[in-house]
């Protein structure tokens, strides 16, 4: 059982360069993720209704085989790999017309609302018989392992344009903390974002720090944040491949 969704980029997804941003593309996963729930009736508020837990977003990854531009329209298809421990993979794949030109891995938990402990998803009726069955990746989400030598490239002062209505940063905000503290206006000129993984540690809110380090190895740019006091609040490690214009 897969779920569609479309999508087309708006200008305010578009990056100084023309292409979608890494930010926007994580918004258009987890919208299409969001609808999907919706339509298996799992969405966060029957998942609090009926069993008082809610669903958070542990890590992240997708991959282009080519940059998305301004009003370009695809179509997300997504599904559920089932639930059998404390989290769920959903995967996607990104069409445009018949041509996959990118795809998607997500992990998610399913929390209690009172303590976020994780709950065993095999004991919920609504994942069974509903998975991707044969569309389902064999890809697994594993922390990002950290380059040797990173060194601080900013301190970011997080605000109100940061949260959502958790009362917490946004989840597609660290795509964007990670792409200013490796300065992408320079160093992405004549590249693309191919791929991109982001771990989320801990909730951050406005109000607190972001400490940004970045380093580089083996062709793959790495971000750590962390608070004031050092605790690790995300990791990404993004690709960047070049890529000549032809657009008018």
């Amino acid at each position: 059982m897969y779920f569609e969704y479309p999508y087309t980029v708006s200008v305010r997804d578009t990056d100084p360069f023309g292409h979608c941003r890494p930010s926007a593309l994580l918004a258009m996963f987890q919208e299409a993720a969001t609808e999907a729930a919706l339509d298996l009736h799992v969405s966060r508020e029957e998942m609090l209704e009926q069993h008082n837990a809610f669903w958070m977003l542990a890590r992240m990854w997708y991959r282009l085989d080519r940059p998305l531009h301004w009003n370009e329209s695809f179509t997300v298809r997504t599904w559920h790999r089932g639930g059998k421990g404390a989290s769920m993979y959903r995967d996607f794949d990104l069409f445009e017309g018949e041509t996959r030109v990118g795809e998607a891995v997500s992990t998610w938990v399913l929390a209690d609302a009172d303590t976020h402990k994780p709950l065993r998803l095999s004991r919920l009726p609504e994942f069974q018989g509903t998975s991707g069955e044969g569309l389902c990746k064999d890809k697994l989400l594993t922390k990002v392992r950290l380059p040797e030598g990173m060194t601080l490239a900013e301190e970011r002062l997080l605000h109100y344009s940061d949260a959502d209505i958790n009362r917490h940063v946004n989840n597609c905000k660290y795509a964007d903390f990670a792409c200013d503290a490796l300065h992408l206006e320079t160093l992405g000129e004549g590249k693309f974002v191919s791929s991109l993984q982001v771990g989320f540690l801990a909730e951050c809110r406005p109000g607190e720090t972001l400490e940004l380090y970045t380093g580089q190895a083996d062709g793959v740019c790495y971000v750590h944040g962390t608070d004031a006091g050092g605790k690790s609040r995300f990791d990404a490690a993004l690709t960047l491949e070049p890529w000549a214009e032809s657009r008018s």
